[in-house]
């Protein structure tokens, strides 16, 4: 399976990423939070973990570690604007439920 962007997450995380100026890629993973277990974690990665599980798509290296990597196979990153709010959204075959305000999830 792999990590994939849609076109809309592609172009903010290249904005970001031109912006900062630095990085090679992004850094996705999860931690233990919120009333469902779960919630995604988004960071800018300055290097490569040799640990680390690295896929590329649309140019872009989205970096995985080994514990978050079961939780988030198989996901699609999107990025939507939606009134006064914006942000990234997943689309994650993984999750089996998620809380009320959208902020954890649970596998």
């Amino acid at each position: 399976m792999a990590i994939t962007l849609t076109d809309a997450a592609a172009d903010r995380i290249s904005s970001f990423l031109e912006n900062r100026g630095k990085g090679v890629g992004l850094r996705l993973g999860v931690k233990t939070h919120g009333c469902s277990g779960m919630a995604y974690v988004i960071e800018f990665a300055d290097e490569i973990d040799e640990t680390d599980t690295v896929f590329e798509d649309h140019g872009l290296k989205i970096i995985i570690d080994p514990k978050s990597l079961v939780y988030l196979d198989g996901t699609e990153m999107d990025f939507a604007k939606e009134g006064l709010s914006e942000g990234f959204k997943f689309n994650n075959p993984n999750e089996s439920g998620a809380c009320g305000c959208g902020e954890s999830f649970t596998v």
